[in-house]
């Protein structure tokens, strides 16, 4: 079993720079070489933003990536609030403003440098608060935004669109019970507040804590304790004796056969996430030993025994196979890695304390 002293110790930003140019970050790799030809996105620019102001020391030439990132966000950013995601290289953005998944990442990498990155704080403030007052008619997003959302709060409490925003999200996400075992989605013994398990989904759980432990409104006791329930749930699904076994890319629900390929590092990392904003709030050290599970997963302690982590590189591979592994190092599973290190160090800290993790 994996233990402590053998996780892979180090946060390095080497991969995630040598997939950066003058302009952004590549989404692809083809083993370690990026792969320029299917272009940039804001879902990782905003998550690299998003490491990069969590990094507690971070270098001159980490913090020269994360302007990168900044600068562009500022320029998918419309004038309403909304982004693109995608640009080629060529410069033109490939898609219309929208809010997907990457306004709401968006939004959380931006309100994580306001929160935590000083040298970005005055250029994220105004472009989280003109994306903060939109609402997306979908589950994740509004989980990742709402996230961005709670960084805002944890600097400045009074900030009435980060307020609104996590509210929104939280309601958005609640589980409305309509009786014993059941939730809104009608299916009985399923806490979930949708039919299947997808991707990212621990972010769910997430922002109800969040919101719980933030907001001093009549529903946040409520949201705490709903989003406990949901994340120990989630966590039972997806651990298989000593080590975390994840949804597949295509999901989940009861009955179907588990475990299932491929893996995606993005849901270990929303765990890790979650985990950690669930040690803060509760002090339980369970939590904590969730977060050492996530980190033991890309040291090889999941379903195939492979490891996860490039040592030469710091790169992350995308996606767990049947007894192997993807060996493509792209962007979303280098951050992830690099994420959920992060949040193993932060914990594993001589110094940390019952209470170690900030907000998250």
């Amino acid at each position: 079993m994996t233990t402590p002293s053998t996780l892979p110790s180090a946060v390095s930003f080497e991969h995630l720079a040598a997939l950066t140019d003058e302009v952004g970050l590549f989404e692809h790799a083809e083993l370690t070489r990026p792969r320029p030809e299917h272009g940039y996105c804001v879902d990782d620019a905003a998550r690299g933003l998003l490491v990069i102001a969590r990094e507690p020391d971070p270098s001159p030439q980490v913090l020269a990536l994360g302007r990168t990132y900044l600068t562009f966000l500022t320029g998918a950013q419309d004038h309403r609030g909304r982004f693109h995601n995608r640009r080629a290289t060529g410069g033109t953005w490939t898609d219309l403003p929208g809010l997907g998944d990457w306004w709401g990442r968006a939004l959380w990498g931006l309100g994580t440098a306001v929160a935590r990155a000083p040298s970005y704080a005055a250029a994220a403030l105004p472009l989280f608060t003109r994306g903060a007052d939109h609402r997306a008619p979908w589950s994740r997003p509004m989980a990742f935004a709402g996230l961005g959302a709670a960084e805002v709060l944890t600097v400045d409490p009074a900030h009435r669109s980060a307020r609104a925003l996590l509210t929104s999200a939280a309601s958005f996400i609640a589980p409305a019970t309509a009786g014993a075992g059941t939730t809104g989605t009608g299916i009985a013994g399923w806490p979930w507040p949708e039919p299947r398990l997808r991707y990212a989904n621990a972010t769910l759980p997430e922002v109800l804590l969040a919101a719980g432990s933030l907001l001093d409104i009549p529903q946040a006791p409520r949201w705490t304790e709903q989003g406990l329930t949901l994340l120990t749930w989630l966590v039972e699904q997806e651990t298989l004796g000593d080590h975390l076994s994840l949804v597949p890319t295509g999901g989940w629900a009861t009955g179907e056969p588990r475990p299932g390929f491929d893996q995606q590092p993005i849901e270990v990392a929303a765990l890790a996430d979650a985990g950690a904003r669930a040690l803060e709030v509760t002090g339980d050290p369970v939590w904590r030993d969730l977060v050492v599970r996530c980190a033991a997963w890309f040291a090889g302690a999941n379903d195939s025994g492979a490891e996860m982590r490039d040592p030469v590189t710091g790169g992350g591979y995308d996606g767990l196979e049947v007894g192997g592994r993807n060996d493509n190092e792209g962007a979303e599973s280098t951050i992830a890695l690099i994420s959920t290190l992060q949040q193993a160090q932060r914990l594993l800290a001589p110094s940390a304390s019952a209470h170690p993790i900030s907000s998250v």
